[in-house]
């Protein structure tokens, strides 16, 4: 799970964005997003799709190799409703791809 904060943290500091702005732009302190590019909690799809949002990115980008991040599950049910939304012509934004 390390992996995926410090690349957030990478690609952040990359786009000369803050954590404040993050925080800011997530809707949560300053702190609760220090602690999701600390590892010091687990990130789940939502985190990963508002960030990668922020940061104008595929959720990929950022946890590319999904046991490294913890996220099996969440990459399961993300490819679910990929091939659900696929299958049932619903247009799939860009972002998500």
């Amino acid at each position: 799970m390390k992996v995926c904060g410090q690349n957030i943290r990478k690609i952040r500091r990359s786009k000369d964005l803050t954590q404040e702005y993050m925080a800011f732009e997530m809707g949560i302190s300053q702190k609760a997003y220090s602690d999701i590019e600390n590892s010091k909690v687990k990130i789940n799809l939502e985190i990963l799709t508002k960030i990668s949002g922020i940061l104008d990115i595929r959720p990929s980008d950022i946890c590319s190799i999904s046991h490294k991040c913890g996220m099996d599950e969440y990459q399961d049910k993300y490819h679910n409703l990929v091939e659900y939304m696929k299958n049932s012509n619903i247009p799939i934004p860009e972002d998500l791809l």
